[in-house]
């Protein structure tokens, strides 16, 4: 194990619900992501960490959520990105072919944050490196609601996460009785619908 995912484990802590990556995942993405992701998934699979709070993911199963929030957006022609981590309240981290760790999607708040990452071009893998030593468990929570919602709802599996019902963007209070466990990628799917994704900073008019 190298020492950039080490210090991710010291954050996080063991893993669960992992699942390993098939030969055929890792072919499919040989050349298209990085070398050092490709590995963390054979040596680790997907899984959770810090009990569900922070997911890795198989990028595939993601394709229709990617293409729903990007369309109409600057970034459907700018890079071709892969959901490759995301949070237990559908925050997405997206790796760009060409731009890296550069886009990430608050889903429930239909916002966005872009990062111009130094490590493009043959310095993908550190790249990698460095995202997995950036991640940290408050950051990956949302109002400080990840314990009770574990608690008063049971912990996730890989298919699932909390989301608010009603929806934020839909008026509803971002609050505890209002977490409900959904399916992820059809949440996700429905949240790129009700409003157009922005970034996190607008501009004052």
């Amino acid at each position: 194990m190298d020492e950039a995912f080490s210090i991710f484990l010291e954050e996080f802590g063991s893993p669960i619900e992992s699942r390993e990556v098939p030969p055929s995942s890792i072919q499919r993405y040989q050349g298209i992501l990085p070398n050092q992701l490709l590995t963390y998934w054979r040596e680790h699979g997907w899984c959770g960490y810090g009990e569900g709070i922070f997911w890795m993911v198989n990028p595939q199963d993601y394709d229709g959520v990617v293409e729903s929030w990007l369309e109409s957006t600057k970034f459907a022609n700018s890079d071709k990105y892969h959901v490759i981590a995301r949070s237990a309240f559908g925050d997405l981290y997206l790796w760009g072919e060409t731009s890296g760790a550069s886009l990430k999607i608050t889903s429930i708040l239909s916002r966005y944050s872009v990062h111009q990452s130094i490590y493009t071009g043959d310095r993908m893998d550190a790249g990698v490196r460095a995202f997995m030593v950036s991640k940290r468990v408050d950051t990956n929570d949302y109002g400080d609601l990840f314990k009770p919602a574990k608690k008063k709802l049971a912990p996730l599996h890989p298919d699932e996460m909390y989301g608010f019902t009603p929806a934020i963007m839909l008026g509803g209070a971002d609050k505890l009785e209002n977490l409900e466990k959904v399916k992820i990628v059809e949440h996700l799917i429905f949240l790129s619908q009700l409003t157009t994704l922005n970034p996190f900073d607008l501009p004052e008019l």
